[in-house]
């Protein structure tokens, strides 16, 4: 059963929720979801993972309520010859925000990757499985998450994988961008994974902070949990059901060939199959995000179909 994952926490006194991650699509996304909620989204130069020692000062002139970390190095190849940014982002930044959590009482939800497994185990990987990540962005994020959680025990590592929307940069829109150039497009077909919409995923984290607001902190709050798309499939599947949706609307469709991982290096190697397990996130707060492909064809619908993402998409 998929769970409704709409709906904003009760503003109930106390500063705002501070999401970080500037004008990233995850960012954006829970501006859109949060409703008549205050969010506070900064991003750089204003909060800068690069510039730590001013973080502190920032966040106690904001007073939130709760954070929200939606920041992160993701460009995973070039993670590869940038390992000290990578982890100024996704793993010291995150660490100076849950110390600060703690300080203050206050939750921290802080979002990873499905990249901190190497995709051997051949079946979805669950929050207990041990992480192995095979390049420096998994690595880093790894870090982070370990940070995070021993930081601050009111802190929720949320993995995710694969995320996508009508904004930033993402798989969709430079595979819809790339038709309009080229006639055939090679894509990889056997690496697997959960694609998940930004829209889906916001509103998930919505609803687990108007939880968190209703009930208080328990102990169950707490921990990793895998927030992704139901459902999954290849890059090459992801792309074939981006232009099956988006040829309705009179996009180009170009001709897709399938390749293997083999036939496309890249600096860092990427989990052949990173399917992640979602159960926990519903026994815990009741929320499992839509089928990917039902998400996606409401993406497609308002990016291709002439009306504003935000009237369509939730």
């Amino acid at each position: 059963m998929v769970h409704d994952v709409s709906g904003p926490i009760p503003a109930t006194g106390g500063g705002p929720i501070l999401v970080t991650g500037g004008a990233g699509q995850l960012a954006t996304c829970l501006e859109r979801a949060a409703g008549d909620l205050p969010i506070r989204r900064i991003g750089r130069p204003e909060l800068d993972f690069d510039a730590p020692r001013a973080i502190p000062g920032l966040l106690a002139a904001i007073a939130p309520r709760m954070i929200i970390n939606a920041a992160a190095y993701t460009a995973v190849d070039k993670a590869e010859s940038e390992p000290d940014e990578a982890d100024r982002a996704n793993h010291l930044g995150p660490k100076l925000l849950a110390a600060y959590a703690c300080a203050a009482g206050i939750p921290l939800i802080h979002v990873s990757t499905d990249y901190v497994f190497d995709g051997t185990k051949g079946a979805p990987y669950g929050e207990d499985d041990a992480p192995c990540p095979t390049g420096v962005y998994g690595a880093t994020k790894l870090a982070g998450e370990r940070a995070v959680m021993a930081a601050n025990p009111r802190s929720i590592v949320l993995r995710t994988s694969w995320v996508y929307s009508d904004v930033g940069r993402n798989f969709m829109l430079t595979m819809l961008n790339a038709a309009r150039r080229m006639p055939k497009l090679r894509v990889v077909a056997d690496q697997i994974g959960n694609p998940t919409n930004a829209h889906d995923l916001a509103h998930a984290i919505i609803k687990i902070a108007a939880t968190i607001t209703r009930e208080g902190w328990r102990s169950s709050h707490g921990g990793v949990f895998h927030a992704a798309g139901t459902g999954f499939t290849s890059w090459h599947g992801f792309a074939e059901a981006i232009f099956r949706h988006a040829a309705s609307h009179g996009a180009p469709v170009p001709e897709l060939e399938a390749i293997g991982t083999a036939d496309w290096p890249t600096p860092a190697r990427r989990p052949a199959d990173s399917r992640l397990d979602c159960d926990r996130l519903d026994r815990v707060f009741g929320v499992r995000l839509p089928p990917w492909e039902t998400s996606l064809a409401r993406t497609i619908d308002a990016v291709c179909g002439g009306e504003s993402a935000s009237a369509r998409l939730p």
